[in-house]
């Protein structure tokens, strides 16, 4: 049995490899939340023709990529920074902004809580309620926002919950913060996974607000975590110019860019994705709507949480059970506020998802 302190990331697939002698190539991994799809098929088929590139310095301004970015979400390129991974411009930003004391909603990814505390902060949490379906209660919200807060930091869609606010409750929340003199940062890794992403994004915000950033990637939703690119949106000239002048020059490589560049005029994908997506996310909850001993919370983003109802059971019982098989899914225990009765797992082909549920139903009977 696996010892209780140790918990597996969706990358730590070498780690698994070793503790279960279950070789890396053979286990599908339900915990990474990557597009089922793989790669644009854009990319696949032109980023060889374009190997030239890295024989030559990336443009310091990455002009062409930032254009493309701006495009894909319609934006002035201005607004646009890219960086090395999303990772990067929570650091840079961090590190400029230097937060004395900041909010994050949770549960959530851990890489806030641990970049504020580097830049010498402290962290509060404010905690979605498990009996409101992890809802975030913007009038709860609200009271937590003292006056000594100076930064707000929200995952929208959430992860591990897979819960959202729409545009028009983040304008709310933008408006409380503007008159607090606190800054919010949202994290929208997921946001292209959702079925009506123009009702959750709050991208055409940063054009009426300058309290706000938001940070993309393409690990998940373009399947590309090894590109390591982020990029972030913001209103704020001042902001960006600091984060530009701070950023080390040529952080992102030559082929990166180029796949950047190709990757966001693929509209045949990202439509390709959301329908599959959407499929399976209707089809994977009609499933469990009719399973016992469990609950799981209505997702919006590619992973649904689930709530183990079946008292002997735990979170790493389920994991357990899954690897042997192959599949890798998250054990929630140790993300804030969450115990070993909850699991995460992502929407991959149809023909996996059943493979895993009937994995996982057969322990909950």
């Amino acid at each position: 049995m696996i010892r209780h302190n140790d918990h597996f990331h969706g990358s730590d697939l070498e780690s698994i490899e070793k503790f279960y002698g279950i070789k890396k190539e053979n286990i599908v991994s339900f915990s990474a939340n990557v597009n089922p799809l793989g790669i644009s098929p854009k990319l696949k088929s032109t980023l060889a023709n374009r190997i030239d590139a890295i024989m030559s310095y990336p443009d310091r301004e990455y002009t062409s990529l930032r254009k493309h970015i701006a495009e894909y979400v319609n934006v002035d390129m201005d607004n646009i920074i890219v960086g090395n991974g999303s990772t990067e411009l929570i650091s840079l930003f961090i590190q400029i902004k230097h937060p004395k004391k900041a909010l994050i909603v949770g549960p959530t990814y851990s890489e806030y809580e641990r970049e504020v505390t580097l830049g010498g902060g402290c962290t509060l949490y404010y905690r979605l309620q498990e009996e409101k379906d992890f809802a975030l209660d913007i009038a709860g919200l609200e009271k937590e926002l003292a006056n000594d807060i100076d930064l707000l930091v929200i995952c929208n869609p959430n992860n591990p919950t897979s819960t959202a606010i729409t545009r028009n409750e983040m304008r709310k929340i933008l408006d409380i913060c503007k008159q607090k003199g606190i800054f919010v940062m949202v994290d929208e890794t997921y946001v292209e996974f959702a079925e009506d992403i123009r009702k959750i994004t709050s991208v055409p915000l940063t054009n009426y607000y300058n309290n706000i950033i938001i940070l993309r990637g393409i690990s998940k939703f373009f399947a590309a975590p090894g590109l390591r690119l982020g990029y972030a949106i913001c209103g704020n000239g001042d902001l960006l110019k600091e984060i530009n002048q701070r950023k080390n020059p040529w952080t992102i490589n030559s082929l990166a860019a180029v796949a950047g560049e190709i990757m966001f005029t693929d509209e045949q994908y990202s439509k390709d994705t959301r329908d599959l997506i959407a499929k399976e996310r209707k089809r994977i909850c009609t499933i469990l709507d009719s399973c016992k001993n469990i609950k799981y919370y209505p997702p919006i983003a590619n992973f649904v949480l689930v709530k183990i109802e079946k008292e002997e059971l735990t979170s790493m019982d389920l994991f357990e059970a899954a690897i042997r098989k192959g599949f890798m899914i998250r054990d929630c225990s140790t993300f804030p506020f969450l115990d070993n009765k909850y699991i995460r797992f992502c929407f991959m082909t149809p023909e996996l998802n059943d493979a895993l549920l009937a994995v996982l139903l057969e322990k909950l009977q």
